[in-house]
Parts: C-alpha cells; sequence; structure tokens
C-alpha cells in the first residue's frame, strides 16, 4: 500500500506540472475550491435507543479545475484528504467490526473522490452550449433533483434567461452493458434485469423584471430494469432512504421556482407536482430494514415552499420559511407517495431533524436525523414546517443566525414492530414531529476564511419516535454542536 500512496502522490505532482506546462503554452487554467473542517458533538441521535453520543471532527479538500476559455473548457472537481480525522478513511483490508478498526498502524489515509468531469464549449457564432460528462443536474431550489449524474445539457441563450434541455444515464442496470431484460445469472447486487434508468429534463430560467426571476421545469425518468423485483431507486443506492419509501419505476415531476424583490421584502419560492409509478410488488411479510413502501402501484406527491426575507436595515433582517410536502397515511396499500427523484441533501431548513448530505456522492460529510442510519425525513418529505427567523449583523465580519421550527407531519405516522423481515404497523399514530431552535454564527477571520460556530435542540415528538425506533418508548431530545473552518479560494 505504500507504493500505491506513491504512485497517487507522483501522478498529482505530475497532473500539476502538466497543467502548468498547458497554462505556460497559452491556454488558462483555472483553480478554485474549498477547505473545510468540522467539528462535532452529537448527542440523543436515536432518541435514547442507543447512548448516541458522538464528538468528531471531519474535513474535506476540495479542488475545481477549469481548463481552457470561455468557448471551451474541459472541467473536473475532485475531493482530497475527505473523512474523519484519526481514523483510516481508505479501505485497504476486510475488517470486521466499524470504521474504527480500519485504523492501522497509526497512521490516517484518505481516497480522492471525483465528483465531475466534463468538457464545456459554445457553438460558434450561436447562442448554443454543451456540457458532456459527470456533471451536477439541479432544479429549482434542489427540492426534486440535485445530484452529480452522468449525461449531457445544452444550453440555448434567450434575451432575458436560457432554456436548458438534459439527459442523464442514471443506472446502467447491471453490473456490465447488457440491455437484455433478463440475464441467466445475477449480478453482485442481485439483478438480472440489464435495462437501463434514465432522466430527460426541460428547464426555463427567465428574468421577469430587474429584481424578479423565474424557473420553469419539467422531468421524466424511467427505470427499465424492474422485472427482476428491484429498481434503481431504492435498490441500487448505497444508503438507506427514509421507512416506507416506494420504488420509483417511473417519474414525471414539474415545478415552477421563483426569486422575487419587492422593495425590503424578498421571496424565495416553489411548488411541485409528481406523479409516476411503482412496478415492483413489496410485502409487509417481507420488509428487510423497514426499507419498502406496499402501495398499489401508483404513486403521487407535492412540494410547497415559501421564504420571505425583511430587511429592517443594513444589520437586522427577518425571515420565515413555509413549507409543506405530502405523505403517505397507508404503508401497506393505496397510493405511494414521492416528493423527489433524487438529491443529495443540500437544501437546509434545520440543524437536526432533516438536515442530511447522503455519503454515495458527496463522501464523508456531517449528517443530521435525515441520515441514513437514523433515516428521517429530508427537504419536506411528509412535512408540514413553519419557521421564524432573524438575521443580526452587528459589525460587517459579524452574522448571528437563530430559528425556531415548529414541525409537523403532513399525513399520520404510525408506530410499527419489526420481527425479522416481518412488519406490523400499529394503530399508534401521531403528527407531532417536534420543536427545533437553531443557532448560527459566522465570523469572517479573512475575506475568505470563515469560522462558524451552530447547533440545534430537537424537543422531540411521538410522530418522530414512530419513525425512527418505531416507538415512543424512547423520547430523549437529540442536541448538536458544530464548529467549521472554511477557506474559499
Amino acid at each position: 500500500m505504500r507504493g500505491r500512496s506513491l504512485l497517487v502522490a507522483v501522478v498529482g505532482f505530475a497532473f500539476l506540472l502538466s497543467g502548468g506546462a498547458v497554462f505556460a503554452q497559452g491556454v488558462p487554467v483555472n483553480v478554485h475550491g474549498v477547505y473545510t473542517a468540522w467539528g462535532l458533538s452529537q448527542n440523543k441521535f436515536f432518541l435514547g435507543k442507543k447512548e448516541g453520543k458522538d464528538d468528531y471532527w471531519v474535513q474535506m479538500l476540495r479542488f475545481r479545475l477549469a481548463v481552457g476559455n470561455e468557448n471551451l473548457q474541459a472541467i473536473t472537481r475532485f475531493d482530497m484528504a475527505q473523512g474523519w480525522w484519526g481514523v483510516d478513511n481508505m479501505e485497504r483490508r476486510k475488517t470486521p467490526g466499524s470504521a474504527s478498526a480500519l485504523f492501522d498502524m497509526k497512521d490516517t489515509n484518505y481516497l480522492l473522490h471525483v465528483d465531475q468531469a466534463y468538457v464545456a464549449f459554445k457553438i460558434p457564432d450561436t447562442k448554443v452550449a454543451f456540457r458532456v460528462g459527470r456533471q451536477s443536474y439541479r432544479l429549482g431550489n434542489k427540492l426534486v433533483l440535485d445530484c452529480n449524474l452522468d449525461g449531457a445539457q445544452m444550453d440555448i441563450g434567450l434575451s432575458k434567461g436560457k432554456l436548458t434541455l438534459g439527459w442523464a444515464k442514471m443506472f446502467e442496470g447491471y453490473d456490465g452493458l447488457s440491455d437484455k431484460a433478463s440475464l441467466p445469472k445475477p449480478d453482485w447486487r442481485g439483478n438480472t434485469d440489464a435495462r437501463d434508468a434514465d432522466v430527460v429534463f426541460a428547464s426555463l430560467d427567465q428574468k421577469l423584471a430587474e429584481k424578479h426571476r423565474i424557473n420553469l421545469f419539467g422531468l421524466y425518468y424511467k427505470d427499465r430494469g424492474t422485472s427482476d423485483g428491484t429498481s434503481y431507486i431504492l435498490d441500487g443506492l448505497d444508503y438507506f432512504m427514509a421507512r416506507f419509501s416506494p420504488n420509483i419505476s417511473s417519474l414525471a415531476a414539474f415545478g415552477a421556482a421563483g426569486n422575487f424583490k419587492f422593495g425590503k421584502l424578498g421571496l424565495d419560492a416553489e411548488i411541485d407536482i409528481l406523479t409516476g409509478k411503482d412496478d415492483v410488488p413489496n410485502s409487509m411479510d417481507n420488509n428487510p430494514k423497514q426499507k419498502y413502501d406496499v402501495n398499489n402501484g401508483d404513486i403521487s406527491g407535492m412540494n410547497l415552499y415559501l421564504k420571505p426575507t425583511l430587511a429592517v436595515n443594513d444589520k437586522l433582517s427577518l425571515g420565515a420559511v413555509i413549507g409543506r410536502g405530502s405523505g403517505d397515511d397507508d404503508w401497506t396499500g393505496g397510493k405511494g407517495n414521492v416528493n423527489r427523484l433524487r438529491t443529495v441533501g443540500f437544501f437546509y431548513v434545520t440543524e437536526i431533524w432533516e438536515d442530511s448530505i447522503m455519503p454515495d456522492e458527496e463522501g464523508i460529510t456531517p449528517q443530521g436525523l435525515g441520515a441514513p442510519n437514523t433515516r428521517g425525513y429530508r427537504e419536506f418529505e411528509n412535512t408540514t414546517l413553519l419557521q421564524l427567523n432573524a438575521t443580526l449583523k452587528p459589525i460587517p465580519k459579524l452574522s448571528i443566525f437563530a430559528s425556531a421550527s415548529l414541525i409537523k407531519a403532513t399525513q399520520p405516522i404510525h408506530a410499527w414492530e419489526a420481527d425479522g423481515n416481518k412488519v406490523t404497523i400499529l394503530d399508534a399514530s401521531s403528527t407531532d414531529i417536534g420543536k427545533e431552535v437553531d443557532f448560527k454564527i459566522d465570523y469572517k477571520i479573512y475575506k475568505n476564511l470563515i469560522w462558524t460556530l451552530r447547533g440545534g435542540y430537537l424537543m422531540v415528538g411521538d410522530a418522530a419516535c414512530y419513525l425512527i425506533n418505531g416507538t415512543n418508548k424512547w423520547k430523549k431530545n437529540p442536541t448538536e454542536l458544530k464548529m467549521t473552518l472554511t477557506y474559499k479560494f
């Protein structure tokens, strides 16, 4: 392994040297990035069922390189030295136990993770531009689609905005290149249907007036490889979603988002309508880890998001967040609920309840109760939320944010019991997720170096207990305190 580490270092050094050579030949190389270190103290995230006291540090160094000019660029973004402090984050041998068991020879090792790699170019003498490769796909406020995917996007310039058309290959369908509906030997995931999953979308981003902008979008997703009883979403993901989620065989989503300014009042808003199919037959008699929703094959849902902000003066602003997402009132039948195609959790509302960055995309990242282990909801899935907040900037270098949120389940969340893979849904139910208070303090040491202290306290309700543990027997309030140092360059 020492030889492999040396090889990686040599290749990286050669890459930097080659970048300098390209620059010397007259081709610009632009380098941007961010270093972030998080120090966390998370307590009672399983509401008392487990001890739940975790104090740790995480870091990430991210680079974004663009080689070329405004007409033609090769762009990549990669993460280095990302992971827990004091832990061997590069698995070099199969070791039973937790990730801490990978600690080896008293050193700390990190992987290099490439998030994006694509070429961007403009068609000469037109307003048409293309991006081809692994890149970011985002719609609206990142409630419906927000992740890195492999595919192509085309931008068509308009007088006051742009129209974007895109396609992405979300899943090849099998650990191989076949596209047959049935193969005799399953791959390591258990798939035998090798057909693919793809998404297409259109997004119109238009400036309505000097201070108003609107984004209209629609997408269609189709997973053709579900005849083997699996789907990419959920079975192809390397992490758990919230309990009792539907398989997505097909999905159409339509949304309208906007940013508006009326004097001192600003407003961010979005509404989404989703409808689709779940062709995978599931049963509560065989539902490992409470993973699947049982439905009649139809899935649908909606999101509503309003975020008004009033600038009282140059030092104080008052705001609110109003959010509502559809839910499923019956995990054992009827229609299923869907609020997104796929997101990685960068939509922020609270510190604890829904905050989560999915680990498959962005590596080891601090998470809240929406994480794959606790499996709470993310964004506004089956959530109705009202938040009041305020931001104070007493001096230019200091910003203080505080918020209070009332969080309800849109549809009642039921208690449940698991006996092996068999799940029984109980009569007890609740819509009370809880009340949360959060704060965030930012101090600019330099313009591009920010120290942050943030945290939250969730007064948990029965609905959150039922979702996470199946019972309200454990009802301790989770807390989080997080200190961050961020350097952007």
